[in-house]
């Protein structure tokens, strides 16, 4: 193949075919162990189904009924580049990898020319496979949308942002969008199990105790590119020692990284996330940044995290500051428009903010409250003047008759019941007087006393 794998950089290697890049064992280990075929893959099944783009894509019996391009969104790892691969490499198509970070206007054009020459002069199709795409400036985009539009090339762009945010809506509705998960732990197994045992790998020269084999998954945090990358670390270090087994101790001395206790589905896991809640709850900001820690790179999973840690933003802190929630939801957000690493630094803001923060659990005690009485069966029919009066016939049933418009009155709060007859003196939201529900604790009482009439006149 000519010009199989295009790379923009000041010092670009001399060409080189993809099965020359599976052949070299001078190649890292993932690269060796791509895979050469949608069979090899691990994972994935969803987006590999019969009849999905990927396959129609593979097949291409007919470039009509294939998408003309497609962006894979995905943590890192997760396959994105290797899909690229496969469909590159099925019906002899060229492949051709332009990198955003270092790509411009210019190369992109220079790329897209020589696709049009050679589908023209040869016939052959050309695999554009643009990685992070994300980082591409609006105009970078549009210089791609002739391409796509024409089918001068195929195009896979891969990012591990939300391509809704970060992809301009032209590609976007000239693209199918498809999502890859992280990869589950069975997937994983097998692919290092391949690895070591392939001969395109480590062919059998090393093996791995029980103790390494789930430390190297678990330090890899999903990430495909990076657990293969730390067992070609940890099998160079043990044949530097005249070994041909990779132990625990020499996986965490070849990666620089401690094989830390944690068990994403055993004890440590529950331990672990039940120390990081109680340490935000118990306003100790760097006890909940150790258990934030450990959990990152023990490799859990950052959306269960910042699930957490929106919980908390209303369990803990709750009206206490109610800008808690808004940071948590924000970082929720970015975790899944950024992935990690770099997902960490606003999951941290939204930490130190919950811990930091003054502490009421009453509004989520006042809803709990309030179900207890509803699954007690309490809880009459609503008020009449409270109901529905909008459709006919609501009026001759006496909906909304003697209903005072709460803005009408002084201060814009009227005398007026509104819980049901058998619930009408109860309370259920008793706020403290701690940060922004101090205000609502001194007010509460006085708006009680308006609309209810209850305690005395001030």
């Amino acid at each position: 193949m000519e010009e199989d794998l295009f790379t923009l950089s000041g010092d670009a290697p001399a060409p080189r075919t993809l099965s020359e890049g599976n052949r070299d064992h001078r190649a890292p280990l993932a690269v060796r162990m791509r895979p050469r075929s949608l069979e090899e893959v691990v994972g994935q099944h969803k987006v590999l189904d019969p009849g999905s783009p990927l396959r129609r894509l593979v097949a291409a019996d007919d470039a009509r009924t294939a998408p003309a391009s497609v962006i894979l969104w995905g943590p890192p790892g997760t396959g994105k580049t290797t899909l690229a691969y496969v469909v590159a490499t099925s019906g002899d198509r060229e492949f051709v990898e332009v990198s955003a970070v270092l790509a411009g206007v210019k190369d992109l054009r220079e790329v897209i020319d020589r696709a049009r020459s050679r589908l023209r002069t040869t016939g052959r199709e050309t695999v554009l496979f643009v990685d992070e795409v994300h980082r591409f400036s609006k105009s970078q985009q549009d210089a791609l949308l002739p391409s796509v539009e024409n089918r001068w090339v195929t195009l896979i762009a891969a990012t591990t942002e939300n391509p809704f945010f970060s992809v301009i809506s032209p590609l976007l509705s000239r693209s199918i969008v498809l999502t890859l998960e992280s990869l589950a732990t069975e997937d994983l197994e097998d692919l290092v199990e391949r690895a070591l045992t392939d001969e395109r790998g480590l062919g059998g020269e090393i093996t791995l105790t029980d103790d390494a084999r789930s430390s190297l998954l678990r330090l890899g945090g999903g990430d495909a590119r990076k657990i293969l990358t730390s067992l070609e670390a940890a099998a160079g270090a043990a044949l530097m020692k005249g070994a041909h087994e990779v132990d625990a101790d020499t996986l965490a001395q070849a990666v620089d990284r401690a094989a830390l206790r944690y068990d994403r589905e055993g004890d440590q896991h529950y331990d672990v996330t039940s120390a990081f809640i109680k340490s935000m709850r118990g306003s100790d900001p760097d006890a909940a940044l150790h258990y934030l820690a450990r959990m990152i790179e023990a490799g859990e999973d950052p959306r269960f995290i910042a699930r957490r840690v929106v919980i908390a933003a209303s369990e803990e802190v709750g009206m206490a500051d109610p800008q808690a929630l808004q940071v948590a939801v924000a970082a929720m957000q970015a975790v899944q428009m950024l992935g990690m690493p770099e997902g960490r630094i606003p999951l941290a803001q939204a930490v130190v903010h919950i811990a930091t923060a003054p502490k009421s659990n009453r509004s989520y005690q006042a809803l709990d409250a309030a179900i207890a009485d509803v699954r007690a069966g309490k809880g009459a029919s609503v008020p009449a003047h409270l109901r529905d009066a909008h459709y006919g016939g609501a009026e001759s049933l006496g909906h909304g008759e003697g209903y005072r418009y709460a803005h009408d009155a002084p201060h814009g709060v009227a005398r007026q019941q509104y819980l049901p007859d058998d619930l009408a003196d109860s309370h259920y939201y008793e706020p403290t007087s701690r940060g922004a529900e101090g205000p609502i604790a001194r007010s509460l009482p006085e708006l009680r006393r308006i609309v209810r009439g209850e305690g005395p006149s001030s």
